[in-house]
C-alpha cells in the first residue's frame, strides 16, 4: 500500500487512528494520531516498505531506543505492515520547535545557555551509548510549555536523509554532533545560522573566511557564552584557548556561563506562553496563531532626542544668557576700545622705524602662536561603552588602534536597522590614556569603511580615575566636545578641538556607523594619534 494513500481516519495496526498530516518530505509522512488503546496522542512516521531506506530507518529506530534520557522523544512502537507500510510510533509532545522561535527573536544569554546545555547533556548520554544524531538543528529541538527541552530524530533523521556511514574516521559522528551543538548555541545568541541559510534562518556573517563571533554579530552577548561558542566552532578558537570536543564538557561550561542577571531579569516569562503542536510545519495551521518568542521582540526604539547639554555647553549657555541684557553696552565699549587701539597703533608705528622694532614684533608673534603641536605619547587605550551591560565592546582588540599598523583594527559590534547604533545608545568608542594631564589640540584618526560620525572629548582634568559616564549624560565627566559628521575611512584625518583642552584621557566617540554589505552597521578604528603639548 502506498503511504500516499493514507488518509485521516485510517487506523493502523487496529490501534493508531490517523488524525492530522503534519509534514511530508523525503518520501516519509508524519502524522498526529490517536492511540485508541491508551487514549493518548502519538506521532506516526510512515514509509513505503519498498523504500530502499527502510532497513536503515528501522535499525536506527531500534538503536535509538537504547538511550533512556527523557529529553529524547521515546520510540513506542515499530511496525512493518503486511499492506506494504513501515512506520514507527513515538511519543507526542505539545511544544514548539526552536527554529520557529528563533525566526521571531534571538534568546537572552541565560536562556540560550540553559537550552543548549540541556541539549548537550542529552547528547552526551546518547554518545556514551554509542548513538548519534547527525542531523541536530533547531528544528529537532522542541520547547515545551513548562520550558522543558525535547529532542527528536535521534539516529533516524540520518536514515531518512539516506546517508551511508561508509568509511568514517574514528570520532567523526561525535564531532558532527558537537559542531551542531555549537551552531545551535550560535543561532540562539546571534539569530544567524553558521553556514548556509537553514530553516528560514539567515546565514551567519564571515570575515576573511572566518565565522564572526556572536558578540560581533549582536550587541549584548555575554563574553562567557561567546567564548564557549568559539571554543566549539573556532578553527582554532581565538586566543589559544582549549577547544571543546565533548558534549559533556560543553554542558558543564554552559552551566557556569550565561547567568547574566543584568541582561535577563527573573520577571520575564519562563519560556513560551503557548505550546502549539509539535510537528506543525505551517504556522497558519495553528488556531491560536504563531507562538510568542522565548525572548519577545523588543519594541521599536523611540526617536532619539537631542542629547542633553554637557557641563561645558551648559556653562557656556548660562554665561551667554547672563550677559544677554548687557551685550549692546559691551559691543559699544569694544568699538570705542578698537578706535583707541588703532589710534595708538598709528602713533607707535610712526615712532618705530628702527630694526629693533621689527625684532620685537616677530618675538611677540611667536609668543602668541605658542609651542608647536606634536604627537603625544599614549600610555594605554580601552574600549568605552558606558551605556551597555556589560560595558564593553571587543576589548581584546583595542591595542590594534595604537600599534601603528593601519591594517589592524578595533571594531564595534554589529547593529541592526539604524546607523545610530540601532537606536540602542548614543555612542561607543575608545578611551586613550596619556598617563598625565596634557594640553591636547587635535586627534589624528584613521577609520575603515564608509563615512562615520565621530566626536572627540577630553576628560575633566581633575579626575583621578578614568571616566565612566557617557558624553551625553547630564553629569558627564567630559569637556570640549567637537563633532565631525562624516569622517571618511581609509586615510588619516586630523580632528581639531574647537579649543585646546587640558586632559589625561581623550575619547574618540562613534555616534553613527557606516553600513556593511550585509545591511548591518559597525564602526572600525585602525589608528589613533593624539597631538598637543606636554
Amino acid at each position: 500500500m502506498d503511504t500516499r494513500a493514507l488518509a485521516s481516519g485510517d487506523v493502523l495496526a487496529n490501534r493508531y487512528r490517523l488524525e492530522d498530516l503534519i509534514s511530508e518530505g523525503n518520501d516519509a509522512f508524519t502524522w498526529r494520531a490517536a492511540d485508541q488503546a491508551l487514549n493518548r496522542s502519538v506521532c506516526v512516521q510512515a514509509m513505503a516498505a519498498s523504500d530502499t531506506r527502510v532497513e536503515a530507518f528501522l535499525e536506527a529506530a531500534r538503536r535509538s531506543t537504547t538511550v533512556t534520557d527523557p529529553r529524547f522523544l521515546r520510540i513506542l512502537d515499530i511496525v512493518e505492515d503486511e499492506r506494504g507500510q513501515t512506520y514507527l510510533v513515538r511519543e507526542w509532545a505539545r511544544a514548539v520547535s526552536l527554529d520557529r522561535i528563533l525566526r521571531q527573536s534571538t534568546l537572552p544569554n541565560r536562556r540560550s545557555a540553559t537550552i543548549v546545555s540541556e541539549v548537550a547533556e542529552a547528547m552526551a548520554n546518547a554518545h556514551e551509548a554509542g548513538v548519534y544524531h547527525l542531523h541536530l538543528g533547531p528544528n529537532a529541538i522542541l520547547i515545551k510549555d513548562s520550558g522543558a527541552v525535547r529532542i527528536t530524530g535521534l539516529a533516524v533523521d540520518e536514515a531518512l536523509h539516506g546517508e551511508q556511514s561508509g568509511d568514517r574516521p574514528v570520532g567523526y559522528e561525535e564531532q558532527v554532533d558537537i559542531e551542531a551543538i555549537g551552531k545551535v548555541l550560535y543561532v540562539c545568541l546571534a539569530g544567524r545560522w553558521p553556514g548556509n541559510r537553514r530553516n528560514g534562518l539567515k546565514a551567519a556573517p564571515t570575515e576573511h573566511g572566518r565565522l564572526l563571533r556572536p558578540r560581533q554579530v549582536r550587541a549584548g552577548v555575554s563574553r562567557d557564552v561567546d567564548t564557549v561558542c568559539d571554543r566549539i566552532l573556532g578553527t582554532p578558537p581565538r586566543h589559544g584557548v582549549q577547544p571543546l570536543r565533548a558534549a559533556r564538557d560543553i554542558a558543564h561550561e554552559l552551566r557556569l556561563a550565561g547567568d547574566d542577571e543584568a541582561l535577563v531579569t527573573d520577571d520575564q516569562p519562563s519560556l513560551i506562553g503557548s505550546s502549539p503542536d509539535l510537528f506543525s510545519s505551517d504556522i497558519d495551521l495553528l488556531a491560536g496563531g504563531p507562538p510568542p518568542a522565548i525572548n519577545p521582540p523588543k519594541p521599536k526604539p523611540a526617536v532619539l532626542q537631542p542629547a542633553p547639554p554637557t557641563t561645558f555647553e551648559r556653562s557656556r549657555a548660562a554665561a551667554l544668557q547672563a550677559t544677554s541684557g548687557d551685550r549692546k553696552w559691551i559691543a559699544g565699549g569694544i568699538a570705542i576700545l578698537l578706535l583707541v587701539a588703532v589710534a595708538m597703533g598709528i602713533v607707535v608705528g610712526r615712532q618705530s622705524d628702527s630694526p629693533s622694532g621689527s625684532a620685537s614684533d616677530e618675538q611677540t608673534a611667536a609668543t602668541n602662536k605658542g609651542t608647536p603641536s606634536q604627537p603625544l605619547l599614549i600610555q594605554g587605550v580601552s574600549d568605552y561603552d558606558p551605556e551597555s551591560v556589560p560595558p564593553e565592546e571587543n576589548p581584546e582588540d583595542v591595542g590594534n588602534a595604537i600599534d601603528n599598523k593601519p591594517a589592524t583594527i578595533w571594531e564595534t559590534l554589529y547593529y541592526k536597522s539604524r546607523p545610530d547604533l540601532g537606536g540602542l545608545k548614543s555612542g561607543v568608542g575608545l578611551l586613550v590614556d596619556l598617563g598625565k594631564v596634557q594640553t591636547v589640540d587635535s586627534v589624528d584618526v584613521t577609520l575603515q569603511g564608509g563615512p562615520t560620525a565621530v566626536s572627540i572629548y577630553g576628560a575633566d582634568p581633575d579626575l583621578n580615575q578614568p571616566p565612566t559616564t557617557s558624553p551625553s549624560d547630564a553629569d558627564t565627566e567630559f569637556i570640549g566636545g567637537t563633532t565631525y559628521q562624516r569622517v571618511r575611512g581609509g586615510q588619516s584625518q586630523l580632528l581639531d578641538f574647537e579649543q585646546p583642552v587640558e586632559t589625561r584621557w581623550v575619547l574618540v566617540w562613534l555616534t553613527k556607523l557606516p553600513q556593511d554589505t550585509d545591511g548591518t552597521y559597525r564602526g572600525r578604528i585602525a589608528e589613533i594619534k593624539v597631538r598637543g603639548t606636554s
